[in-house]
């Protein structure tokens, strides 16, 4: 396929861009108190990743609510680091690009930290789960990144990274981890799903319009 013919469609929101949206007037004014601190993006991204980490240790340690507690604080940073990039005329795709793979790592490590937990406990249901949420979570965003990289647009989908952190944090907090977990485990491959779907349109139109084009 000529990637040169392929239409790319008017990029939609996600959820999670709707946040940014919404708590603008909160993100702007810490964005400008860190950057006056000294604080760079790239710290920000970091810094993210690291109380993510430390949250999965405690996770690791079976101690849930600590954990849970430490992953929905360090949720923010991930808008923040892009607040400050655009706040100091610094947003870039290399910026853009470090940012999503440290997302990736962050999720990953979490899911490691209650894997972990599962495997020294001995319950293969909660270690399946935890496998079936952090595949479904990896899918979401590969299946997105492969879509764009070949020029079809792929933000769709029920459960993009904020909402699935607004299930999986509360559910550590309040021990209903199984609960939380079994959400993931369906409605994040199921997105995946949802924009596998969406592209597969999008490319059967695009052929469609090719061959009308070449009659």
């Amino acid at each position: 396929m000529d990637k040169s013919a392929v239409t790319t469609p008017v990029s939609k929101k996600t959820f999670s861009d709707y946040l940014r949206l919404w708590f603008k007037w909160v993100l702007d004014p810490l964005g400008r108190l860190f950057l006056w601190l000294g604080l760079t993006p790239n710290m920000m991204t970091a810094l993210g990743v690291i109380g993510n980490t430390i949250g999965a240790v405690y996770l690791a340690n079976g101690e849930l609510l600590t954990g849970g507690i430490l992953v929905a604080v360090m949720t923010p940073i991930d808008a923040l680091d892009g607040t400050m990039a655009r706040l100091r005329g610094e947003a870039s795709n290399w910026g853009a690009y470090v940012d999503s793979v440290s997302d990736r790592y962050s999720e990953l490590i979490i899911y490691g930290g209650l894997l972990y937990y599962f495997l020294v406990i001995g319950e293969p249901t909660g270690g399946m789960l935890t496998f079936g949420a952090a595949a479904g979570s990896v899918l979401v965003s590969y299946v997105r990144a492969r879509a764009e990289g070949l020029g079809y647009e792929a933000k769709v989908g029920l459960l993009t990274r904020a909402e699935r952190y607004l299930v999986l944090a509360p559910a550590m907090v309040f021990d209903q981890i199984y609960f939380g977990l079994g959400i993931l485990a369906i409605f994040a491959n199921f997105t995946a799903l949802q924009r596998i779907w969406h592209v597969r349109r999008h490319a059967i139109a695009t052929l469609s319009n090719q061959k009308q084009d070449q009659r």
